[in-house]
């Protein structure tokens, strides 16, 4: 097989979450533990990071691989899930895995793959426990795909766990109280593991403290610290909460022995995209008007950005949105504002919500726009009519951002 049938196979012949959404979601750890043993357990040949939750696991571990690549070591970072190419999610140093590598692992495994139908997400992560132990990386920061307690990725034992923040989001899967959601989360806590939580929220304080004590885990909750200026070139205002658990977890990584500077730290949080390629951050695309796009796709994570983009002050705003089908849109579209204009699109993915379905719901939230076939297709509407000193945001989904030049 080539690359692209590769990957065709991989995408279509498996179940695959962000494809098909509730039917490829596994409640148990039994076919990675299989398939790990298949691997001979690639990874414990390496030390690792764990990072869970709702908003910001993907920026934080970003900015944890980048401090740690500044600081000398050879760091693999698993991630998910892509923007354009299914190498984003398994790098070395930012380097994607190479796609002969990706062939070789397909077609090696593929009759274990076969025999036991192992799900898109459980085959990628054996991937990069494999790739990581053949690459002899000194660490790895492995993020959660889904919840944390039941995630393929919890095969690893970490030297250090981080959780960023709770909030409303997979409900199907993970409970419908943010105590309920904690506790999927707070399946990452490891034995006498230290555990950073980036946020404190009040309804979830208890479940990782006793979840932690359970553990015999010490427990650090960043946002109780003061931190410095430490300028990041992933923007947007939530990365100040992500960039307070990174600074606690750098600390504690420092009491385990790994050697890095305060220059290691400003310099890894200045060149994260370089350092990783990591793209959809309040990202700008391009001025006059304005382009931002951003991966937030839930009430928490719309909450914060939304807020930033009034700070914008721009004179008229333009929302290019897309969701997938199982988004529950009476807790997002409430958060937009009715003096706009919106474009209304499907992400190109099965799960991508009909935008015209899209269109008749918002207009019930005063949300008025009209709806188009494609991400471009919206986007070019909205670019066309857009003056100068007006913005552009393009959001709603990370499928929706995909799709774009970023």
């Amino acid at each position: 097989m080539d690359y692209r049938t590769t990957l065709d196979w991989m995408f279509s012949r498996l179940p695959m979450y962000q494809r098909q959404g509730d039917t490829a979601f596994k409640k148990d750890l039994t076919n990675i533990r299989l398939f790990c043993t298949h691997l001979q357990n690639p990874q414990n040949n390496f030390k690792a990071i764990h990072v869970a939750g709702t908003n910001g696991k993907g920026s934080t571990s970003h900015m944890l691989a980048s401090i740690l690549q500044e600081s000398g070591l050879k760091v693999g970072l698993y991630t998910s899930p892509h923007l354009k190419d299914f190498r984003e999610r398994i790098r070395v140093n930012g380097i994607p895995i190479d796609e002969q590598s990706v062939i070789e692992f397909i077609e090696e495994n593929k009759p274990f793959l076969e025999q036991h139908t192992l799900s898109f997400f459980e085959m990628t992560v054996g991937m990069a426990f494999d790739h990581f132990a053949k690459e002899k990386v000194d660490i790895a920061v492995i993020e959660v795909g889904l919840g944390g307690r039941l995630d393929s990725t919890n095969m690893i034992m970490p030297i250090l766990s981080v959780i960023t923040n709770i909030g409303f989001d997979h409900m199907q899967f993970l409970g419908n109280t943010l105590p309920e959601i904690a506790f999927e989360k707070a399946g990452i806590i490891k034995k006498n593991t230290p555990v950073v939580i980036s946020e404190t929220q009040p309804e979830t304080t208890s479940v990782f403290t006793d979840k932690a004590k359970l553990e015999n885990a010490p427990i650090f909750f960043a946002s109780d610290e003061k931190i410095g200026d430490y300028p990041c070139d992933l923007h947007g205002d939530y990365q100040k909460k992500n960039i307070a658990g990174v600074l606690k977890s750098v600390e504690i990584l420092r009491n385990l022995s790994l050697t890095i500077s305060e220059s290691h730290i400003r310099n890894g949080l200045a060149h994260v995209i370089s350092n990783t390629g990591l793209k959809g951050r309040w990202q700008v695309l391009l001025e006059n008007p304005k382009v931002i796009c951003d991966t937030a796709h839930n009430k928490e994570g719309l909450e914060i950005v939304l807020a930033q983009l009034k700070k914008e002050k721009a004179s008229r705003y333009f929302f290019v949105l897309g969701f997938v089908k199982e988004k529950n849109l009476q807790d997002v579209l409430t958060l937009f504002p009715k003096e706009a204009d919106y474009f209304f699109c499907k992400p190109d993915i099965p799960r991508g919500m009909d935008q015209n379905e899209l269109q008749n719901i918002a207009l019930q939230f005063g949300l008025i726009g009209k709806s188009y076939p494609s991400v471009i297709v919206a986007y070019n509407a909205a670019l066309s009519k857009a003056g100068s000193n007006d913005l552009i945001y393009v959001g709603g989904s990370t499928f929706v951002v995909a799709e774009m030049d970023v």
